[in-house]
């Protein structure tokens, strides 16, 4: 259980980076918080002693790991991002401190995303804006989405959310995730999320799907298993025809060996959203790869995004306050909210 019987007026410290979350005035007003702070990462360690709850807003920091130190009324954490893997510090996982994320909030936008960038490839939306601007008339056939097979890597909300877009039109949808299963109600078959011939219990793994998928989507959380996944290996399995789309974190792809696979046509595309430094450097040869889909880390930002975060931490928040069970409530063994 996660409640809580929160401090008489609690200290409310917001971090946050360029950008301040709205509807900030809805928790200054509230009788029962004593104080709402701002902070931006070099001012966290001076402002956190004394502070009770903390909305990281600054969505990408790690600047609560060099302020640990100076938690010390700190009990509860809550990430505006649906990944945490920036506050899984050894202080705060070994900690009481409660961690929760912002679940549910990018699983319908992210979807739309994946959906979007398999339709683009399948249907050649580059090629054709390329000889539009070349003012080029040159016909050619396209693809089939219909009929096709994705592997969705990640059974969480997100990943069950892509499921049933690629389902609706006509993909073949499987998954892998932590552990092997049949019947899930959005991906059929699961199979572990491992390159082993076969799983501890014998059951296939991602050696016997990845040969079969057209599409595959990685919408996993970043932790010690899924670091550096997509490997050569793991790209080396795919079909040469396939593509590869990354929504998820990009340490879990092993960039140099993506750039290879992409120069020497072990697959045939990939759409990354995420990488393993951001912003992308202008240097980074995936701008410029062959079958190369490259975007700013915006798959789940859409129209109003900044809001439906703010409207779920403060639906936490007055959880907190009432003494009630908080939604999305990370297991810090694990690095992501189960279930």
């Amino acid at each position: 259980m996660n409640r809580f019987t929160p401090p008489d007026r609690p200290r409310v410290l917001v971090l946050h980076g360029d950008a301040l979350p709205p509807g900030l005035a809805r928790m200054e007003d509230d009788p029962r918080i004593g104080e709402v702070v701002l902070a931006t990462a070099d001012e966290l360690p001076a402002k956190l002693p004394g502070t009770h709850v903390l909305l990281v807003w600054d969505l990408f920091t790690e600047a609560l790991a060099s302020a640990w130190s100076r938690a010390d009324s700190l009990t509860w954490v809550h990430a505006a991002t649906a990944g945490v893997d920036n506050l899984m510090f050894p202080g705060l996982v070994n900690s009481s401190t409660t961690v929760t994320n912002s679940r549910g909030v990018f699983d319908e936008p992210i979807a739309e995303y994946v959906l979007g960038q398999v339709i683009a490839f399948a249907k050649g939306f580059q090629q054709t804006w390329d000889h539009q601007h070349e003012r080029r008339w040159e016909h050619r056939e396209t693809e089939r989405v219909s009929g096709r097979r994705a592997l969705v890597v990640g059974t969480g909300p997100i990943g069950r959310h892509i499921a049933r877009k690629l389902t609706a039109v006509g993909l073949e949808v499987r998954a892998s995730g932590s552990h092997a299963r049949g019947g899930d109600p959005d991906f059929g078959t699961v199979v572990e999320s491992s390159l082993a011939e076969r799983g501890d219990d014998g059951a296939p793994t991602l050696c016997a799907e990845l040969p079969e998928a057209d599409y595959v989507v990685i919408a996993a959380p970043l932790t010690d298993a899924t670091h550096g996944l997509v490997d050569r290996r793991f790209l080396g399995l795919m079909k040469p025809t396939a593509r590869l789309v990354n929504v998820a974190r990009g340490p879990i792809v092993v960039e140099a060996d993506l750039v290879a696979a992409l120069n020497d046509g072990l697959i045939a595309g990939a759409a990354l959203d995420v990488f393993e430094d951001e912003p992308l450097k202008a240097v980074s040869p995936l701008w410029g790869l062959p079958g190369s889909v490259v975007s700013p880390h915006m798959s789940g930002d859409v129209v109003g995004w900044r809001d439906d975060l703010m409207d779920l931490f403060l639906d936490n928040l007055a959880r907190y306050l009432d003494g009630r069970e908080l939604l999305n409530v990370v297991d810090k063994s694990r690095g992501y909210v189960p279930g």
